[in-house]
């Protein structure tokens, strides 16, 4: 039996998992708008089924504004008997923990935004029978959208239907399932604000320097396996940035996790092999959180960023962004006016899209003022 959709719902329920990764999880803040600006009163509460336990997006998502709790369950694979997959020990620790959030969160609507995976569907349909919410998901094959009391087209169907590019925008594919709620992005980008630990770390910055003036973020970044292909040259980016300092000087603060502290030190030192003095460049490199990151890129003038979290994190700021890429990747494109994308720029071509950028925004701030 079909259960009716609720007319104003309170407490919205969130699936996902797939990545845990930075940008893999903001991207679906898009559609957290889109539901926040058709029902303003309704909570929102984000369900996220993690094969990687334990990451650092997870406090960064749970602070995040437009969400009124998030979890992360972990999802353990393992093989039992001749398959692969998550056995009945690691469902009944999962069971567990969901009755325990099921005495918390009752929502009144149920949507499953994953379209791959059985996982998510037995989680939505294990909350349907407990809070006697509708479910929503994607009718991504053939019996699939039997399991939800109203399914959105396959991503293939969606992105036809509205004339969208292939490979479609990660951004995109959370629409799927709000489609059977007749909700649609209308160009809804992915939104982040500065948090307190953010606002806390820019004060902070601000007062042991009071004379910064014009501040670059850097963020080469791509230090995690597998993920140096994606990588900025580090030759590249010394060569543009040493134009840059000499025309338009500016305090540089780079970016990264612990373990892509070596990255920075590379790069530095090749920038200081071409202009001497490097005192205008401090690393935060495994020094600040993702909440306190927020305060970094809010203080920034401009974020120059490899393909990795802080890019889409600038993004969802509204920050003035240029985003580095080695090879084209429609994929983890944005659209949105703050960004420019490169695809594999020479020196020349970085340099002169980043005084590009910085001159208009100079050009913006003086005529608001």
């Amino acid at each position: 039996m079909v259960r009716p959709l609720p007319e104003n719902p309170r407490q919205i329920l969130l699936i996902k998992a797939h990545s845990a990764g930075i940008g893999d999880i903001l991207r679906s803040s898009a559609a957290w708008a889109v539901l926040k600006q058709h029902w303003p009163e309704a909570e929102l509460h984000l369900l996220f089924l993690n094969r990687w336990p334990g990451y650092p997006s997870e406090q960064l998502i749970a602070d995040h504004h437009l969400l009124s709790s998030a979890h992360f369950l972990p999802l353990r694979e393992g093989r039992w008997g001749p398959l692969r997959g998550v056995g009945p020990r690691a469902w009944r620790e999962i069971f567990q923990q969901l009755r325990a959030l099921s005495a918390r969160i009752r929502p009144d609507l149920i949507i499953d935004h994953e379209p791959h995976g059985m996982e998510t569907g037995i989680v939505a349909r294990w909350w349907r029978r407990q809070s006697l919410a509708p479910t929503v998901g994607v009718a991504q094959v053939p019996g699939r959208g039997w399991l939800y009391d109203y399914a959105g087209p396959s991503l293939r169907q969606y992105a036809r239907s509205r004339a969208l590019p292939q490979p479609m925008d990660y951004a995109e594919r959370d629409f799927a399932a709000l489609a059977a709620l007749g909700l649609a992005r209308h160009g809804q980008g992915i939104v982040l604000r500065e948090t307190a630990a953010g606002r806390a770390w820019r004060e902070g910055w601000e007062r042991r320097h009071p004379q910064a003036g014009r501040v670059i973020a850097l963020n080469i970044g791509c230090g995690t396996p597998g993920a140096a292909l994606k990588r900025p040259s580090p030759a590249v980016l010394a060569t543009a940035l040493k134009e840059l300092h000499q025309r338009l000087p500016h305090h540089l603060l780079l970016l990264g996790a612990a373990d892509e502290a070596p990255i920075n030190a590379e790069f530095v030192g090749l920038l200081k092999a071409l202009v001497g003095n490097v005192e205008h460049i401090e690393d935060l490199a495994g020094k600040t959180s993702l909440s306190e990151l927020t305060g970094v890129l809010q203080r920034a003038d401009l974020v120059l960023s490899s393909d990795s979290g802080p890019y889409h994190m600038a993004v969802a700021m509204g920050r003035p962004t240029l985003a580095y890429f080695n090879f084209a990747n429609p994929e983890h494109y944005h659209q949105d006016a703050h960004l420019k994308i490169l695809v594999g720029p020479s020196a020349s071509t970085l340099f002169t899209q980043l005084c590009q950028i910085l001159e208009q925004n100079h050009r913006a701030t003086k005529n608001l003022s």
